[in-house]
């Protein structure tokens, strides 16, 4: 009964995450703006609202984390690229009802306080917020030694916008004739990863450090390729044109995806091959994974899906060029009979 005890007897190191807070003050601080009202410290984030010009804001907000592609992340030591996955799965998915970012907090769970690892992860994640142009105002980091072996780790985002309500993108003024457009991804993104570590195993003859023929790079630093982002060009559409529907392609791909966008009485008609899909993509298929799975568990080269107007489809395309990106037309929109599904991939 004479024997006493610490909190890093236990595993928590109360000192190294104070550590870890300290290195990661000017990462968080170079996200903010004039609405953020407190630095880190406070029990929770503050953030001023401007919504003088708007006449019916609405708040919308989302979580997700980045999935077992945190893996290879941890194989390869490489830790600055994941926290960027993990922002744009959150903000993409809040943009596809046409809001703009306001602000995230994140969740990191350890099993052990390693400051330069925090270090690396935050800035990820601040890299992530600069892109997506919101604030990172908060966050935690819980060390949990007997949840999560040596080296482990495990994150969630959180993510807050707004949008006028008459400006949301709800699919309601999608009309058949209308036509798919897809912007080009970076990769796998963050969706299939326990797919692909089987695929791509040691047991299969595959090390992160190899350089495959197809791919040019070493196959771990294609599979830790960060999601892309795209707020700032998705947003500049939307203050010019008309989109009826948006599509994150995250978890059940295209043909999962797509359909959210809808409104009932139709259905998306992909065009096989209307653009160039990547590599990995080709690599992946080989190895066993039959044509549709491939549709219904990966993005296959388009990160996100617009719906335009055919008459607005020619400037709309100018403009994300101008801004860097890659669009395709990978479809229409046509009317769905009963019976039929949602979402068909149509061969050319």
């Amino acid at each position: 009964m004479g024997s006493k005890f610490s909190y890093r007897d236990a595993g928590v190191d109360i000192d190294a995450g104070n550590q870890a807070v300290e290195r990661i003050k000017g990462l968080v601080a170079r996200t903010h703006n004039p609405a953020v009202l407190a630095g880190l410290g406070g029990f929770g984030g503050l953030f001023k609202l401007d919504i003088e010009k708007m006449k019916e804001p609405v708040l919308v907000s989302g979580t997700d984390g980045v999935g077992s592609k945190i893996k290879i992340a941890m194989a390869l030591d490489r830790h600055d690229t994941v926290g960027i996955d993990l922002v744009a799965m959150c903000v993409n998915d809040i943009l596809a009802q046409g809001a703009r970012p306001l602000f995230f907090l994140d969740y990191l769970a350890v099993n052990k306080v390693i400051p330069e690892q925090i270090e690396a992860l935050v800035s990820g994640i601040a890299e992530g917020c600069l892109k997506a142009e919101c604030a990172l105002i908060g966050g935690e980091t819980a060390e949990m030694p007997d949840l999560y072996q040596p080296g482990e780790y495990d994150m969630a985002g959180f993510a807050v916008g707004i949008v006028e309500r008459k400006k949301m993108i709800t699919g309601e003024n999608v009309r058949a004739g209308d036509l798919l457009l897809g912007l080009k991804s970076s990769g796998i993104h963050s969706n299939g990863y326990s797919l692909v570590r089987k695929i791509f195993s040691k047991e299969r003859g595959y090390e992160l450090d190899m350089v495959l023929p197809e791919l040019g790079l070493p196959l771990g630093e294609v599979l830790l390729t960060p999601t892309r982002i795209y707020v700032k060009p998705v947003l500049a559409l939307l203050d010019r044109f008309t989109i009826g529907g948006i599509a994150h392609i995250t978890g059940g791909g295209l043909l999962e995806n797509i359909p959210r966008s809808l409104p009932k009485g139709l259905k998306a008609v992909v065009d096989e091959g209307s653009w160039p899909r990547p590599a990995i993509f080709e690599i992946i298929e080989r190895s066993g994974v039959e044509k549709m799975e491939m549709y219904r568990t990966f993005n296959q080269g388009i990160g996100m899906v617009l719906i335009v107007k055919p008459e607005e489809l020619k400037e709309i395309q100018e403009l994300l060029s101008e801004m860097g990106e890659e669009s395709y037309v990978i479809g229409e929109v046509t009317q769905r009979k009963a019976g039929e599904a949602a979402c068909q991939i149509r061969s050319v």
